[in-house]
């Protein structure tokens, strides 16, 4: 589903460690690896300075990680002290990337507003595919662990859908990948649509899910041509804790998200996906337009 994937590591997040899965990751079909580390050039808030002896310290690290790179596979490293999100932009442009890795704790929106974050950042101004892993879980796995994790990293997705614009772009993100993919790294979906329970009248839920169990009826048979495994499940209640719940007991690899907005106005405004993007441990492969 992917080629070219770009793994961004602040060396806290963990992911530096995928350094040493090349051979594992190149299973789910990608032929290029660029492992990203950037060096802040700040010594305070007045003096900036270049420290060459820590770029060159940050990449003999990461050389040192690489192991058992098949033939076919090409990998590279770049550490630099260009400003974080400008040098990930000229990556995706000079090595046509369509994927990019990056870590972003489980915080709190508020944690979010006060100290930001470089994934959400990230999302917002670029239409490449970012999938987002939790340094708490990637610090935590053993080697045997992490190889098995690295194999499978979209092998079971949950997609979330409830026909909504930022739903249906994630739908024809996944659709136009599939379709140009022959490495069945995708071997099952599973579509989930939350029915809200708030309207309780009994002949309203009704034909809410009836609506909602026909649009999931037309995703499986646009989907089961290009997925080994494609099911559907409505659920009622509160989005989030279902949407977490089903992730949980069907055994998921990874939750599709996305958001459609039309302007960076539009990101002030609470989302679902936002709420995912905060409080699930899963890893998640979103999908986003540039704002």
């Amino acid at each position: 589903m992917f080629q070219h994937c770009l793994i961004c590591t602040d060396f806290s997040d963990g992911l530096q460690r995928f350094a040493s899965f090349i051979s594992n990751l190149s299973r789910t079909g990608i032929s290029k690896f660029i492992f990203l580390h950037t060096v802040s050039v700040w010594e305070d808030e007045r003096i900036a300075n270049i420290d060459s002896n820590k770029l060159e310290q940050s990449k003999a690290y990461l050389q040192s990680l690489i192991k058992e790179v098949p033939a076919e596979v090409e990998v590279k490293i770049e550490v630099s002290s260009v400003r974080y999100l400008d040098q990930i932009h000229q990556l995706i442009k000079r090595e046509a990337i369509d994927l990019i890795l990056t870590g972003m704790p489980v915080r709190s929106d508020l944690e979010n507003k006060l100290f930001g974050s470089h994934t959400l950042s990230l999302a917002k101004s670029t239409e490449v595919p970012v999938m987002i892993l939790r340094p708490q879980l990637i610090s935590t796995y053993t080697s045997e662990e992490l190889s098995l994790r690295c194999q499978h990293l979209w092998q079971h997705l949950l997609v979330p859908f409830d026909d909504s614009a930022a739903g249906r772009y994630v739908i024809n993100c996944l659709k136009q990948r599939l379709e140009k993919s022959s490495d069945h790294a995708v071997q099952s979906c599973r579509f989930l649509w939350v029915v809200e329970d708030a309207a309780r009248r009994p002949e309203v839920m009704a034909l809410r899910q009836s609506e909602a169990q026909k649009k999931l009826n037309e995703l499986e048979a646009e989907f089961s041509p290009l997925i080994p495994q494609v099911s559907t499940e409505i659920r009622l209640g509160n989005p989030l804790p279902e949407i977490l719940d089903a992730a949980f007991v069907n055994d998921i690899s990874a939750i599709a998200v996305g958001s459609f907005r039309a302007n960076l106005l539009d990101w002030t405004v609470p989302s679902l996906t936002d709420n995912i993007l905060g409080r699930s441990w899963f890893p998640l492969l979103f999908f986003s337009p540039k704002g």
